[in-house]
């Protein structure tokens, strides 16, 4: 393509009769070059990256410049742009949303505000949840069945926000069925089933994205930014306590079958910790305790893991569900280092019972305080604490938006993933570490 508008710019350079030329060579060129645009995003080779449109269309803008001093009756050759890209528009992704709960609600309107995406179904086991969502984004079919859902619709990406105990199987049998996937974390159970998942992804050349929610949220990254301000080694404090009743208690004892709170949670904070230290993390030590005879036999629902990095700095993330969680200090985000501190200020007492389970307030930063720890010439603070507003505090469903606009990215500029995935595994490897320490009581060196 690329070759040819060389070579017709070189007509345009010799004479006029090599703009009369283009004239009737411009519809096979525009053709030629939609043809050519690297179907990345489609699984049957329907789909147009508009990338190379981008490209195209500014080729011909400049050759259009060039062509209106050669001769009049050019211009009117480009008049059939628009009305062939618009013919060879590019495809929306056709997804399947699997999980029907909070976060695929709220991927799923994510999908259905982008116009890149089209949703072809959505699956739940529950009938409730999935004739909700349905109904929700105008009657848009339903499944009770996976299999079934991947073989009627076929999709070219899937959304997984399932219970973790399908979170690798579910990835793998959409990749095997030539779907890119986007998954909830944590994105797998073991780290074995975590690494067959990268291995299936480098095979059949789908991406995978897996729902690290808080690197989408502009008031962490500022977090984490000041958070690299304050030297080395940092002390960082998390955690996240939930309050659970009813529903929530509920969906909390199901995501119990399969692991722990510090391991569900505990990969979004260990990430954040190794983003603020940009260091490697060589020793783990947890505790856990089992508050609730309705758990499955040897399930714990508070648990507190510490973990050291070899640059000296430490961190802990503490996380308890159930009905006999305290909300005292339950949104705990600061980092202490040598030259101050970062916290995340939130109000955590005087509001309704059980706020602390409520899903749309566990990203929330809305303002940050810096301290910096600069001392005068008598011993005393010499700078004032610093409030740093972030009004770009987007709600929960915004910050889905921004996920899935990442994966659309990701799916239309084919972007290397593979650094995240290995980011994803060495995550949820150290939380698997917390929970190995809890039930043998040692420190696991990593």
């Amino acid at each position: 393509m690329y070759n040819k508008l060389t070579e017709f710019k070189s007509y345009l350079q010799a004479d006029v009769r090599g703009c009369y030329l283009l004239v009737f060579q411009l519809p096979a060129i525009i053709r030629q070059a939609i043809r050519e645009s690297a179907p990345v995003c489609s699984r049957n080779g329907s789909q147009r990256t508009d990338r190379l449109a981008r490209r195209v269309n500014s080729e011909l803008k400049a050759l259009l410049a060039s062509a209106w001093r050669k001769g009049p009756l050019l211009p009117c050759a480009f008049l059939q742009i628009p009305i062939l890209m618009k013919q060879h528009k590019m495809k929306p992704i056709d997804v399947l949303v699997v999980g029907c709960g909070n976060m695929g609600s709220s991927h799923a309107r994510a999908y259905h505000r982008l116009d890149e995406f089209n949703i072809t179904g959505v699956v739940s086991r529950g009938p409730q949840s999935r004739s909700r969502l349905s109904k929700e984004l105008g009657d848009i079919p339903r499944f009770s069945d996976y299999e079934e859902a991947l073989a009627k619709t076929s999709p070219d990406a899937v959304c997984i926000s399932t219970y973790p105990e399908t979170h690798a199987r579910y990835t793998i049998r959409a990749m095997e069925s030539g779907a890119h996937v986007f998954v909830e974390k944590p994105v797998a159970e073991s780290v074995k089933d975590a690494e067959a998942v990268v291995r299936m992804s480098g095979e059949t050349g789908k991406k995978v994205v897996v729902g690290y929610i808080l690197r989408h949220h502009p008031g962490w990254i500022k977090f984490i930014g000041y958070a690299q301000k304050l030297g080395k080694p940092l002390v960082m404090r998390m955690n996240l306590n939930q309050q659970s009743t009813g529903d929530e208690w509920e969906v909390h004892k199901k995501i119990m079958n399969a692991m722990s709170p510090i391991v569900d949670c505990g990969v979004h904070y260990v990430d954040v910790m190794c983003q603020m230290t940009k260091a490697a993390p060589v020793h783990v030590h947890a505790v856990g305790v089992r508050l609730s005879d309705e758990l499955r036999p040897g399930m714990y629902n508070y648990g507190q893991l510490q973990v050291t990095f070899d640059d000296g700095s430490a961190g802990w993330y503490e996380s308890g569900w159930g009905p006999m969680i305290s909300e005292n200090a339950y949104f705990i985000k600061d980092v202490y280092g040598p030259k101050g501190s970062v916290s995340i200020r939130k109000e955590t007492f005087n509001g309704p019972r059980g706020r602390s389970a409520d899903i749309g307030g566990h990203t929330a930063v809305n303002r940050l305080q810096f301290h910096p720890a600069d001392l005068d010439r008598n011993g005393k603070f010499a700078k004032e604490d610093k409030i740093i507003e972030t009004p770009e505090e987007p709600e929960h469903d915004e910050l889905c938006l921004l996920e899935q606009k990442f994966f659309l990215r990701a799916i239309k500029d084919n972007l290397d993933l593979s650094g995240h995935l290995r980011e994803v595994v060495h995550t949820l490897r150290i939380v698997l570490a917390s929970d190995e320490s809890v039930r043998t009581g040692k420190s696991v060196k990593l």
